[in-house]
């Protein structure tokens, strides 16, 4: 779409926008851009840290839950504890 303009439409077009914001206004828009896309960063980088934090606990809980079975789990505090967090939903942990 913007591969076919040339060096002069490009100034034009720049020319338009000074006029229409005002040289004043340029600045503070590029930076209330800049945030916007930084925080946008950050928010999906923390949905995808979240999710493979997710994958890695039920990883984890397997695990422990495959031992507790291999071991008999004969202490009553281990298995008051795995009760615990079983009953507990994903949010309470």
């Amino acid at each position: 779409m913007f591969s076919n303009l040339k060096g002069w439409e490009w100034l034009i077009i720049v020319a338009l926008i000074l006029l229409l914001f005002g040289a004043k206004r340029l600045p503070d828009a590029a930076r209330g851009l800049g945030r916007s896309l930084r925080i946008f960063k950050a928010e999906t980088k923390g949905l995808v840290n979240n999710e493979s934090d997710e994958a890695e606990k039920s990883v984890e809980s397997k695990k422990a839950d495959s031992k507790a079975v291999e071991g008999g789990a004969t202490e009553s505090t281990g298995s008051a504890e795995s009760a615990e967090t079983e009953s507990a939903s994903p949010t309470e942990r």
